[in-house]
């Protein structure tokens, strides 16, 4: 178990751990799993995104306090939780690894996978470089519209270019990569997936916000998403009337011909007390899901889509039971998707 303790690189302090980094390649072979601290050697500084920090949390679980342009300068985590053999630090060895993108929830973090679910013990996860990027408390993987100026935050512009080349340039992910997320994060896999093509293999969405514009209901429920921690809503995507392009393109079934030729998992409960869930739960929120995932899949059928996946269970609401097991019934569709994509 490591210490949940940062380390804050000095520019002397680099400069010196870059050199025994080098000294210990050369010299010793390095244990499978061993991280040191600081950063790999990455040469003069580059525009966009980089590491300051480096917390060390438990065996196989990295985090890295990145600092973003996209974001306005400010700094957020990124959890990693590393394959056996991972050292970014062996420049000589260095090896680069199938990556899934696991993303998650509104009113969640960049924790929430490893603390509510057991994605850290799973064995078939050993051999792949899962990232577990911060996306805001209500980010919804979006370049903020902020009424016509753009600018910070820019969520998507963070995750797809810079932590991207960040991670792949110094911290051993390939170019061979899933991703799959719940909720707002469903949408995120969904959204990545189909506005970058070619970027990933495959996608999964748990209980996804897959068409927010089905319904003046699935309108408004957003809307009060992103209204949530006194937020002017009309920042993320604009007026769903004015700025219907924008709802749109952010919408996964009006994308539903980007993600034909990939396989794609879809799962939502009802909202009705499921067999995960306290007696007399319901959930509002997964019966308007429910819908939405419907028609995105009766939407990729009809686009001719054919690595289509779905798990309508029924009863079962908005909650991380259902979640943790969702991901690991995707799990042979995505890591199936990394193999044949290596």
């Amino acid at each position: 178990m490591f210490a949940n303790v940062p380390h804050v690189l000095t520019p002397l302090r680099a400069r010196l751990l870059r050199v025994l980094a080098v000294l210990l390649a050369v010299l010793a072979p390095t244990a499978p799993g061993a991280v040191a601290a600081g950063k790999p050697e990455t040469g003069a500084a580059r525009p966009g995104a980089e590491v300051v920090a480096v917390t060390r949390v438990a065996d196989r679980q990295v985090d890295l306090s990145v600092r973003s342009t996209a974001l306005g300068g400010r700094t957020v985590d990124v959890r990693l939780l590393t394959p056996d053999g991972w050292n970014p630090y062996d420049r000589r060895h260095r090896r680069h690894w199938p990556t899934l993108w696991l993303l998650h929830g509104c009113c969640g973090d960049y924790t929430s996978w490893t603390s509510m679910t057991d994605v850290a013990e799973t064995d078939s996860l050993r051999d792949v470089l899962v990232v577990m990027p911060e996306a805001g408390w209500n980010g919804w993987y979006s370049d903020w519209w902020n009424h016509g100026q753009g600018g910070d935050p820019a969520w998507e512009t963070f995750h797809t270019k810079e932590l991207r080349h960040l991670l792949e340039r110094d911290w051993g992910a390939g170019s061979n990569r899933v991703v799959a997320g719940l909720s707002m994060g469903g949408q995120g896999a969904l959204l990545y997936a189909a506005r970058h093509p070619g970027m990933f293999k495959a996608t999964a969405a748990f209980s996804g916000s897959a068409h927010p514009l089905l319904s003046e209901e699935s309108i408004d429920r957003i809307m009060g998403f992103f209204a949530g921690q006194g937020n002017d809503p009309l920042r993320v995507w604009g007026d769903p009337v004015a700025q219907r392009r924008i709802w749109q393109a952010h919408d996964p079934f009006h994308l539903a011909a980007r993600l034909r030729s990939i396989p794609v998992y879809l799962s939502c409960g009802d909202g009705t007390t499921g067999p995960l869930d306290p007696p007399g739960a319901t959930s509002a929120l997964e019966a308007d899901f429910n819908r939405q995932n419907q028609a995105l899949a009766a939407e990729l059928k009809r686009v001719g889509a054919r690595h289509v996946t779905t798990h309508f269970y029924g009863p079962g609401t908005h909650g991380w039971a259902y979640w943790e097991r969702e991901l690991h019934a995707s799990l042979p569709m995505l890591l199936g998707a990394l193999k044949a994509g290596a």
